[in-house]
């Protein structure tokens, strides 16, 4: 189950979202921190039990700073007031490539994964991956217990055929997205259930097939440029 401390100080973050008060909350916070890097450390473990890449990655690459870049934001406010993750090889939070994610909201928490933004290199990658080989990628995404954890993909999609595919493309579709991302809700339930890490176990089995296929392309690609 997930640490109380962990709901308790986002909670309290989301009510009182200033500078004043997280310096006087601050042993909070590095309470509620330390809490959510033990489940990072647990979730990573978890991971490479299906997905031997991840051995090496760490919780401190893998965790996103809580403080907002409000540069170019009309929302001030300084924190953010979720905690999250990214468990990637090579880099976690700044890897190129797909991984797992955790997003930790009172009431609007998630855990999914795959490829968010790439850039034009590796999505042209992930493209011509699932252009060669789209009855793989259909059979990974159609799979009935894939299709009941995680129902479907990110809907940001180009409206045309990217450059470079034919129009005709049967299965044209599958090239338009942006990103190649997926997500299944978490609900404050789930996280306080000593089954969580039952649950982890079974959303990361179901997504890495997924993940693994994605990943594959990116390996290839890494071969002919100097990422």
């Amino acid at each position: 189950m997930l640490p109380p401390i962990v709901t308790f100080f986002l909670n309290e973050l989301s009510n009182n979202n200033n500078r004043k008060w997280f310096a006087d909350n601050k042993p909070l916070y590095i309470e509620a921190k330390s809490a959510f890097e033990e489940v990072i450390s647990t979730l990573i473990s978890t991971v490479a039990e299906v997905d031997p890449d991840m051995k090496d990655v760490t919780p401190k690459e893998s965790i996103f700073r809580i403080f907002r870049d409000v540069r170019f934001s009309k929302d001030k406010t300084p924190y953010k007031t979720h905690f999250d993750a990214f468990i990637a090889k090579k880099g976690g939070r700044k890897s190129i490539y797909a991984g797992y994610y955790l997003h930790l909201t009172p009431g609007n928490s998630l855990f999914g994964g795959g490829i968010y933004a790439p850039i034009p290199e590796i999505l042209k990658a992930l493209r011509q991956e699932i252009f060669n080989f789209p009855d793989e990628f259909k059979s990974i995404i159609n799979n009935l217990d894939f299709k009941m954890v995680y129902n479907q993909l990110f809907e940001d999609k180009l409206i045309m055929a990217p450059k470079g595919f034919p129009r005709d493309f049967p299965n044209v579709e599958l090239l338009k997205y942006k990103s190649y991302i997926t997500s299944h809700p978490l609900s404050d339930d789930d996280l306080s259930s000593p089954e969580l890490q039952d649950k982890f176990r079974m959303l990361i089995n179901t997504l890495y097939p997924f993940n693994a296929f994605l990943n594959r392309a990116i390996d290839f690609q890494e071969e002919k440029l100097d990422f």
